[in-house]
């Protein structure tokens, strides 16, 4: 077994790398700099993706919110006193409340925003289903 690995691993240093010196995986850094950087440089790159990655689920959760409050304004089809339909008011409103949030990069504002958020579709929701069975 070790003698495959051995030959396998000759076969790809030739492929890889014919140049440059042999460095084999269970040899370490040659200095403590190096060790460092190679673990901070790591950690910086993996930061930046979990952070890249929590901005793109929080997008993508505030999309989902967004589509979900213009499906659930779909319901309210009754004129206020003005005469404009409450369906285009709250369409207005939910716009202008996610364009003011819209830049916001903090990731605790804006799960606060978002649960917030959720928190007012489903009371609005429950509220028409219960003034619904009333009638």
């Amino acid at each position: 077994m070790m003698r495959r690995v051995q030959r396998w691993r000759c076969v790809w240093n030739c492929i890889d790398r014919p140049s440059q010196q042999l460095r084999l995986l269970h040899e370490g850094p040659d200095t403590v700099e190096e060790l460092l950087e190679r673990h901070l440089v790591k950690n910086k790159n993996e930061n930046q993706l979990e952070n890249q990655r929590q901005l793109t689920s929080t997008r993508r959760e505030a999309l989902c919110l967004y589509r979900d409050i213009l499906r659930a304004t779909r319901l309210f089809i009754w004129p206020d006193s003005r005469g404009i339909l409450w369906r285009d008011i709250l369409r207005e409103n939910a716009r202008t409340e996610f364009e003011q949030s819209r830049f916001e990069s903090d990731p605790e504002i804006v799960t606060r925003l978002l649960i917030g958020g959720r928190q007012a579709l489903h009371s609005a929701i429950d509220k028409l289903a219960e003034k619904h069975k009333q009638r």
